[in-house]
């Protein structure tokens, strides 16, 4: 029983975040190399912050929603 259920909810979620985040990750590394993003300038820190911010926020609440789902 615990083998189907990490088979069929966490290696899923597991497998988004990670080859997400590969795309996410070096998309951001592209960005901020290239000087899209300038972590000296006030407004774009805000925006990088935003970014990473957002991939977290995202990463726990689906967390959050498979546990619920699964365990309460």
């Amino acid at each position: 029983m615990i083998l189907q259920t990490v088979f069929q909810t966490w290696l899923p979620f597991i497998y988004l975040y990670v080859v997400g985040g590969i795309f996410f990750f070096s998309g951001m590394y592209i960005i901020i190399k290239s000087g899209s993003l300038d972590p000296k300038k006030r407004k774009h820190k805000l925006w990088i912050k935003v970014l990473f911010g957002g991939y977290f926020f995202f990463l726990f609440l689906h967390a959050f929603m498979i546990i619920s789902a699964l365990y309460l």
